[in-house]
């Protein structure tokens, strides 16, 4: 199976968005996806792009992508967060997200980071796997903390 990495182009962002939402679906919030296809292709094709985005095609098919962008570690300095990778459910396991994770991996040696990192559930235990096969630290002990538009606006209020 030929399966094609490359950089994602506007056009290609109402695929993207189908597989964002796959990805939501899989991870058990499926009313979770308020982006829209202008919201992406606004995001990541402007003067200032906020991210990047990989695909992966088969027989000039999306069926998958990994998107990321850079953020600033006061521990290493420069870093890249992956905030998704995915694969449609019928490809699994054939390679590709291993494909799109070892383009993400380049990119961010190309770009001269110091880290990559991103999130992955604790029931999610075939990417645990990978990741710990890859050389990847899972670190178990840390918590993301996340707040919402509508926690962030009482919080404002409330303060």
């Amino acid at each position: 199976m030929d399966i094609k990495i490359r950089k994602a182009t506007k056009g290609d962002m109402g695929q993207v968005l189908e597989l964002v939402t796959e990805l939501a679906i899989f991870e058990k919030e499926p009313d979770a996806v308020a982006i829209t296809i202008e919201d992406l292709e606004k995001a990541g094709f402007s003067e200032n792009p906020e991210f990047t985005c990989f695909v992966a095609e088969i027989a000039s098919e999306i069926v998958g992508m990994a998107l990321i962008y850079f953020r600033f570690s006061t521990w290493v300095g420069k870093t890249v967060h992956l905030e998704d990778l995915v694969v449609k459910d019928k490809m699994r396991g054939k390679g590709v997200g291993e494909a799109l994770y070892t383009r993400v991996m380049r990119y961010a040696q190309d770009q001269g980071v110091k880290r990559v990192n991103w999130v992955v559930l604790g029931w999610n235990e075939g990417a645990i796997r990978f990741y710990e096969r890859s050389g990847a630290n899972v670190m178990k002990d840390w918590w993301q903390v996340e707040m919402d538009e509508k926690g962030i606006k009482n919080y404002i209020e409330n303060t």
